[in-house]
């Protein structure tokens, strides 16, 4: 199809002059109204009290679900709580680190008794105890990487996966910068955040049986905590802006829209999948 520079201007032009001829409409497509689309739902997001895990709590609880927040610290945890009932959001917590089996049923069997079930599972936690030459690292760092962000994720899958109408999200935090970027130093964690594709595609076609979907998102360079190194390194934020068409960081909301997306039934068609959130990076898997 040949490119019409006139026509595409053209109706540039009609939608302007609809929404200034009907600023309803206008206000309505502008609106930051969020519709209750995940009421009635139970919503488990591991490591939730800050960054993009708590942004993914609060996207989902705004929507309505009642949510379940967890962190190794109970300090982390009574925080968001307080956080997220200040918004009239419907929610507990418990302290609980994914690489352990008794604190992976602790989150279940808790989130069962006090709200009935599980309908979703954002798994969020990740660790990275390595940065250097991956030909330096050790059997201790493999085991801890895999264990939390590839392992912990499948086991807590197979926790939840009992029951129909479970959505499982894997976050692969700023993913396309470690791999497409900036490699150096990072060798095990993006190996690790790298499994979580295979698996996802591996689950889809089991779990859709049972009436489960199960997604990732691949967010760019978002400005938590977590990536703090990256961002706050002004060479580094210059490259990776170059590579980016909305030229700023991400924020955790900008992915725990997404997230909340997903896991709603304006989603109920895609599973498998792994959604980019990178501000239009170049670089694509």
């Amino acid at each position: 199809m040949t490119f019409n520079p006139v026509f595409y201007i053209t109706m540039l032009k009609a939608v302007t002059r609809c929404l200034w001829s009907n600023p309803v409409a206008g206000r309505r497509m502008m609106s930051h109204h969020v519709p209750q689309n995940l009421s009635g739902k139970v919503a488990i997001v591991t490591a939730s009290t800050d960054g993009i895990g708590l942004a993914a709590a609060e996207a989902l609880g705004r929507r309505g679900a009642h949510v379940v927040v967890s962190s190794r610290r109970q300090a982390n945890v009574d925080k968001a709580v307080s956080l997220l009932r200040s918004k009239d959001i419907k929610v507990i917590g418990t302290t609980c680190n994914v690489g352990k089996a008794e604190d992976r049923d602790k989150l279940i069997n808790m989130t069962i008794e006090q709200c009935g079930g599980v309908d979703i599972l954002v798994s969020n936690a990740a660790v990275n105890p390595f940065f250097g030459n991956i030909l330096e690292s050790t059997e201790e760092v493999w085991d801890k990487i895999l264990g939390v962000n590839v392992k912990a994720s499948f086991l807590l899958t197979k926790l939840v996966g009992g029951g129909g109408d479970i959505i499982l999200y894997y976050n692969f935090f700023f993913f396309f910068f470690i791999n497409k970027l900036y490699t150096g130093g990072l060798g095990p964690y993006s190996v690790s955040k790298t499994a979580l594709l295979g698996l996802t595609r591996a689950l889809a076609p089991d779990l859709a049986h049972s009436n489960i979907r199960i997604n990732c998102v691949a967010p760019g360079i978002i400005k938590t905590r977590f990536s703090a190194a990256l961002w706050e390194n002004e060479g580094v934020l210059e490259e990776f802006l170059k590579q980016t068409s909305i030229k700023r960081l991400g924020q955790p909301e900008d992915i725990g829209g997404v997230i909340a997306f997903l896991c709603s039934d304006e989603a109920s068609y895609i599973t498998g999948e792994t959604i980019t959130v990178t501000g239009g990076m170049n670089c694509r898997l």
